[in-house]
């Protein structure tokens, strides 16, 4: 698979008149399995929400599947970071992902037989069919996340963005996580914001550097160096981890970027 999925030109975002992102440009081709790592608050989360047609861009262009981002909402999935559902609340795990085929502005209604098939497909993919009986609030963290992703999953999409999905998932669980998208990015086109490095490094095809600017790595191969300079990358026009690549010698640096 060699078609552009995704394709960005000279895109930037501010609030407020304070800059986010500065002339991103990106293109990715369908089968990629991308990690956008940087500091906190350095624009990965907006960027995402600029590829979901959530936020619109100050100046530039998106094009997913070669259309803006809302003209093809339906071939794209969404584990956002923070999912708050109270562990007491009674819905069920197949409700959760049913949640995934309401359409806009429809609000709830009655699901259909397609919809159940598919809610239930989707729970076998993630390996979460057993549990849809199983309210919500009684799985792990590990657990909560694979139906989320069947939430994202309900609509066989394309595409599959996911924000920090792993914050809530103890080591074991974060390693047999990234195995599952591994094993999804046969088929779907993934795009997942995280700061597990070490652990996804064995999983994913590209590295995504964002802070305001924006610098992308078509391979995987990171070192302990590379990460740390990689989450001091700034908006100057060089990316450090293109400097090691080159064998330009840098002076380590140890205090995070908490922006």
């Amino acid at each position: 698979m060699c078609d552009t999925i995704i394709d960005i030109q000279s895109l930037n975002f501010s609030y407020n008149g304070q800059p986010v992102l500065i002339d991103v440009n990106l293109s990715v081709q369908s089968g990629d399995f991308i990690v956008m790592i940087g500091p906190n608050g350095g624009g990965k989360t907006t960027l995402i929400k600029l590829m979901l047609g959530l936020l619109e861009a100050d100046s530039g262009t998106i094009r997913i599947f070669g259309k803006p981002p809302k003209g093809v909402s339906h071939r794209i999935g969404y584990v956002p970071q923070d999912i708050h559902i109270n562990k007491n609340f009674p819905i069920s795990v197949l409700d959760v992902v049913l949640m995934g085929r309401l359409r806009p502005g429809e609000g709830w209604s009655r699901p259909s037989r397609e919809d159940r098939m598919a809610a239930l497909k989707a729970l076998k993919l993630v390996e979460m069919d057993k549990f849809c009986d199983h309210r919500i609030g009684e799985l792990s963290g590990g657990q909560k996340q694979r139906v989320f992703v069947a939430r994202a999953l309900v609509t066989d999409p394309n595409l599959l963005f996911l924000d920090e999905p792993t914050a809530s998932i103890d080591t074991k669980g974060q390693g047999e996580f990234y195995s599952l998208l591994k094993d999804l990015n046969k088929t779907i086109t993934i795009i997942i914001v995280s700061h597990d490095l070490m652990v996804i490094s064995g999983y994913v095809k590209s590295v995504v550097c964002v802070n305001q600017r924006f610098h992308y790595h078509g391979h995987a191969e990171l070192t302990g160096e590379m990460v740390e300079m990689m989450y001091h990358c700034t908006a100057e026009d060089t990316c450090p981890v293109e400097l090691i690549a080159h064998g330009v010698p840098h002076r380590v640096l140890h205090e995070h970027d908490t922006e």
